[in-house]
């Protein structure tokens, strides 16, 4: 009767295809992550070459443009050279104790040296006696009392022309207004 009211207790043993795939599975998963770790070093290596290339790029790329600032003039330089020979030669001519300044030299100077400046691109500005002061494209060294009431807020004299590399005005004219 011992039996009868024994109960059986079996215990649950896994098939041994479950423990192989148990065990196939570990080494999976290490494998993976071996895989990933491979991954993750391949991209950080080329990560850090990008990263040093970059850096070489903006390096080369300043240098570039420090040699660029420095040689950007030689152009206007180089065609402003015979201008200085023609001021030199009148110089020479001056102290030799000539008795007259030749003029029409010192015009031709002037005309050659304002013309290499033009076809460099500079103009001067259009300012003229009697135009509006505009604050944007001149500047008002001083204001007098304005001879007529027409001329209040209107350029009376132009001090300095005013200049322009193409659109951009590199130098304002100095004007005096009516005020």
């Amino acid at each position: 009767m011992a039996t009868k009211g024994a109960k059986t207790t079996k215990k649950k043993t896994a098939s041994p295809k479950a423990e192989s795939a148990k065990t196939a599975n570990k080494p999976s998963l290490e494998t993976q992550v071996d895989e990933l770790t491979q991954s993750v070093e391949q991209e950080k290596e080329k990560f850090l070459r990008l990263f040093a290339e970059f850096e070489n790029f903006k390096k080369r790329t300043a240098k570039e443009r420090i040699e660029l600032f420095k040689t950007a003039n030689q152009e206007v330089i180089s065609s402003l050279i015979p201008v200085l020979d023609d001021f030199n030669r009148a110089n020479q001519q001056i102290e030799k104790g000539a008795e007259s300044i030749d003029i029409d030299g010192f015009k031709l100077i002037y005309t050659k040296f304002y013309e290499v400046l033009k076809s460099g691109g500079l103009r001067s500005t259009t300012t003229q006696i009697g135009d509006a002061f505009d604050a944007e494209f001149h500047e008002a060294i001083t204001q007098i009392p304005a001879p007529t009431e027409a001329d209040k807020g209107k350029i009376i004299d132009i001090v300095e022309t005013g200049y322009q590399l193409g659109d951009r005005i590199i130098r304002y004219p100095k004007v005096v207004v009516g005020q």
